[in-house]
């Protein structure tokens, strides 16, 4: 499967240079952040995606709708594969508001509020993972040789990978060896 890494957002930004959290909820992407999808989608271009699975945070929802634009592929809607919820921006929006902005995407599985009310801790957060990985896996994340690409966040990339990445990032993690490193294919550049 291939992960990435939402856009930068404000959020972001801020959280970077002070290492405070800015109490902005679910934000939107930054026109950096907008780039960085853009770039995503480019260095996608070689490996063939069938579909976007987005977090419903707006950050990735918006990442995704750039990169499938680009890559003509569907998106589809997976609160599993949200970020742990700790900060402001991890406080979700409400469903009205996600189907008014994506009104081609279904959100009818998903509960309102679909973001947990209170904050995750880390073996929820590596359970959660755990969870996706072997639903993943169950399943065909991979079919005519074309793989599922998951638009997600820093947290739930790092409970799947051990690593920590920038916005933007594209990584290939084999969900069945989850032994094996995850193989960088894109990392934008520094700001």
């Amino acid at each position: 499967m291939i992960l990435i890494r939402h856009g930068q957002t404000e959020f972001n930004r801020v959280f970077s240079m002070t290492r405070r959290d800015p109490g902005i909820r679910d934000p939107h992407l930054t026109e950096d952040g907008r780039r960085q999808a853009v770039e995503a989608a480019r260095a996608l271009r070689d490996h063939p995606v069938r579909r976007l699975i987005a977090s419903p945070y707006r950050r990735s929802l918006e990442t995704a709708a750039i990169i499938a634009a680009r890559l003509g592929v569907p998106i589809s809607v997976d609160a599993a594969v949200a970020e742990r919820c700790v900060y402001a921006c991890d406080i979700g929006s409400p469903l009205s508001e996600l189907r008014a902005l994506w009104p081609d995407l279904v959100f009818d599985h998903l509960s309102d509020p679909w973001w947990p009310q209170q904050q995750e801790s880390e073996a929820a957060m590596a359970e959660r993972c755990r969870l996706f990985r072997l639903r993943l896996t169950a399943g065909s994340y991979r079919q005519d040789g074309r793989e599922v690409a998951v638009v997600t966040h820093w947290g739930f990339i790092r409970g799947l990978t051990g690593l920590a990445v920038p916005n933007g990032a594209v990584l290939r993690f084999d969900p069945t060896r989850p032994d094996i490193a995850a193989e960088p294919l894109f990392l934008p550049e520094p700001d």
